[in-house]
């Protein structure tokens, strides 16, 4: 049986995952901005961990492409271009289109009615920008995981993580509102319908509709 919320608060359980989650949320929370440096010794002494740790979490926020390693002088926020935002987005809708098309065969009322209070979790956000963004992946990670592909989540889980940052400060900064019910309702009434074509066209194109906005905001930022 699944619960929600799922991903996006497990507890660190060694010093090096702390690291990672406190630069993750800084950058997604837009602390640190593209282009800005982190030095590991000023943020280990911030978290109170040694600097190893961090250095280890650099790598690993380097393998994901938020920010760039560079010898012996730290790291630096890489952001994402307007190419590689289109291709994050191009891999989410068929990710996404895929877990959703598996799961529509096994979703149950019980999931139908845990994604209903997710988007009531959402409405209760829309004067809070990092909290709509939390729980808007909330939502669209619970729903993923009905498909019960642990590896395909994986995968989508990690597209979130680049693409949290924009999101926060699009929606911050730019004419989104922070709404969005209507079509994430949509998502609900095709899972309802258990056609699986329908559910992956519906989800496709909800998150493929996100981009145009969101690429002419990141175009001005430049």
């Amino acid at each position: 049986m699944h619960s929600a919320p799922l991903y996006t608060h497990r507890q660190p359980v060694t010093a090096e995952e702390e690291a990672y989650n406190f630069l993750l949320a800084a950058i997604c929370a837009g602390r640190y901005r593209k282009g800005d440096r982190l030095v590991a010794e000023d943020i280990a002494t911030e978290i109170g961990t040694s600097r190893m740790p961090v250095r280890e979490a650099f790598r690993r926020l380097d393998a994901q492409g938020l920010v760039t390693l560079r010898p012996n002088r730290g790291a630096i926020v890489s952001g994402l271009d307007i190419e590689q935002m289109n291709e994050v987005f191009e891999m989410r809708s068929a990710l996404e289109g895929l877990a959703i098309r598996v799961a529509t065969s096994k979703v149950t009322e019980r999931h139908l009615t845990i994604l209903e209070r997710l988007l009531d979790d959402m409405d209760e956000c829309r004067d809070d920008t990092a909290q709509w963004v939390v729980r808007h992946r909330n939502f669209h990670e619970y729903l993923c995981s009905l498909s019960e592909r642990p590896r395909l989540m994986k995968q989508i889980v990690a597209l979130y993580s680049l693409i949290e940052a924009p999101m926060r400060l699009w929606l911050e900064h730019g004419d989104k509102p922070l709404s969005g019910r209507e079509e994430h309702e949509q998502i609900l009434l095709a899972l309802r319908t258990r056609d699986a074509d329908l559910a992956e066209r519906v989800i496709r194109g909800h998150i493929e509709g996100t981009l145009p906005a969101l690429t002419l905001f990141l175009q001005a930022e430049q």
